[in-house]
């Protein structure tokens, strides 16, 4: 995916110096997603959707973004990368569905 905002690069860094909101997707789903408005370092100001269950990101954090866009989120075209930089990753997070070992 080629972003005129990413410079063409894998990932960029940006400081959450906008807002955090939630929006609703569109017609068949219904949820409340976590969507960051980001400052890039390029100089652009996108929206950004913040997957998993939880963040800790508050105004003037430093979040690395990559591309990929979220089908139901009208105008969200990057994700914030969790586990890098000021995002956490998900806490207690399990890869499979059983927890008993």
């Amino acid at each position: 995916m080629t972003s005129k905002e990413l410079n063409e690069e894998p990932g960029s860094k940006g400081d959450l110096s906008v807002n955090f909101s939630t929006i609703t997707p569109k017609k068949p789903n219904s949820a409340l997603r976590k969507v960051a408005r980001v400052r890039l370092t390029s100089g652009f100001e996108i929206t950004a959707y913040i997957p998993g269950i939880g963040h800790n990101s508050q105004e003037h954090s430093v979040v690395l973004v990559r591309g990929g866009r979220v089908k139901d989120l009208p105008g969200v075209r990057y994700h914030i990368v969790r586990g890098t930089l000021d995002a956490v990753g998900v806490k207690d997070r399990q890869q499979g569905r059983s927890s008993a070992l």
